[in-house]
């Protein structure tokens, strides 16, 4: 089986999602648990989620996974 372009961006694409999901919980502090709930805020409501920290955090994780995966392909096949 080849390894094509476009299968690549698919198993890298899928790849970056799992770790995104992996990660999200990572330092999420609630309103509730930093005694700082606004009028008409879900008391679980994440107070500061750093989504940009994660989504490098993630694209670093995965690319270094996708390698990983990428040389595993080369030595098995």
């Amino acid at each position: 089986m080849p390894f094509t372009t476009p299968l690549a961006i698919a198993i890298y694409l899928t790849i970056w999602w799992i770790v995104l999901f992996a990660i999200l919980p990572f330092g999420v502090r609630s309103s509730e648990e930093e005694d700082d709930t606004p009028t008409g805020v879900d008391p679980g409501a994440p107070v500061a989620p750093k989504l940009w920290m994660k989504a490098v955090v993630t694209t670093l994780v995965s690319t270094v996974l996708f390698a990983l995966f990428v040389l595993y392909v080369k030595w098995a096949g």
